[in-house]
């Protein structure tokens, strides 16, 4: 309609310096927990000591105002990064986003969760390889910290690049905003700010914490309809049984089984399922598996457990066999 188009945000200041930290929701405009957790954020009882807070609830206006990941010309924000102020329209909401936010800023937390039709149990991904990040993702509390470089063009690459260290939370699915997910959220940032010195407050520690190097995709062999006897953040062994496949002309029931021992950090949400289509994705953590389950079994009541609980509602979940 050739009038002015706005990202609306709210800047924090602290009554001393300190280091600048910018929060991004919805880079991908159907991904709205990221939202819920910035907007939680931006109405609690948060006061800044030192520092500078630049909150982002909703990055990709175009696709929030369509419920759609995209931006209007299909392209995908989160792979524009740094943009061009003569590109696409993609390219030129991504330099304004670059040269107003994160050029500014020391650190960065983006918020995402898993792409439509699944969703992921809360984890932190970054490159750990870069400088400062192990330590950034082990502040923010999740329990899986998952060791991956980003794509060239995201948000978080070219923040690091850049000089501001930055990672990123997945959590939940898309077009909903979930109590879990917004608290996993709420908690992490704030235990990034308590650790830089900018809040008061002590951190929360998750049930438990590992880092994933290594992960692997598990996929239907046959269509049909899924019956799952795992949830999202379960963590599984070699060989047992995930899901079971039904089919409406046959009478046996194919199993689809965990080729890795590990933790469920996303699944499918879709029931019916077609050959080599994606049923879950499951992290190899780098500590035994015997030991994270005794650091479960002793916070029966954490806020990992409150979320498990929460997203099992999402999909038809029966006891697991093997």
């Amino acid at each position: 309609m050739g009038v002015p188009v706005s990202v609306p945000l709210r800047v924090m200041r602290g009554r001393r310096k300190g280091p600048t930290v910018f929060v991004s929701g919805a880079v991908h405009g159907d991904e709205l927990n990221g939202t819920g957790v910035i907007r939680e954020l931006m109405f609690s009882n948060l006061e800044l000591l030192r520092g500078t807070l630049i909150l982002v609830p909703v990055v990709n206006v175009f696709g929030f105002e369509r419920h759609t990941r995209y931006l209007p010309d299909r392209r995908d924000l989160n792979r524009s990064f740094p943009g061009d102020p003569k590109g696409s329209l993609a390219f030129r909401l991504a330099h304004a986003i670059h040269r107003e936010v994160v050029l500014k800023s020391d650190y960065g937390l983006d918020l995402h969760t898993a792409a439509a039709g699944r969703t992921n149990f809360p984890h932190v991904r970054a490159d750990l390889s870069l400088p400062g990040l192990e330590e950034l993702a082990r502040w923010f509390g999740c329990e899986a910290i998952v060791d991956r470089k980003g794509d060239d063009r995201s948000l978080r690459q070219v923040a690091c690049g850049g000089g501001c260290k930055t990672i990123l939370l997945e959590a939940g699915e898309s077009l909903k905003i979930e109590a879990g997910a917004v608290a996993i959220g709420v908690r992490g940032v704030r235990n990034v700010l308590i650790e830089l010195g900018m809040i008061d407050g002590s951190r929360e520690e998750p049930a438990y914490q590992t880092t994933i190097t290594k992960s692997v995709w598990v996929r239907a062999h046959t269509g049909g309809l899924l019956r799952f006897h795992a949830r999202p953040g379960d963590l599984v062994n070699e060989g047992e049984r995930i899901a079971v496949c039904d089919a409406f002309f046959r009478d046996d029931s194919p199993t689809v089984v965990a080729p890795v021992a590990g933790i469920i950090l996303g699944m499918t949400l879709l029931p019916v399922v077609r050959p080599g289509a994606p049923v879950c994705h499951i992290g190899i953590p780098n500590r035994p598996m015997a030991d994270i389950r005794r650091e479960i079994a002793r916070r029966p009541r954490s806020l990992h457990r409150r979320v498990q609980r929460q997203m099992a509602r999402q999909v038809r979940v029966e006891p697991r066999r093997r």
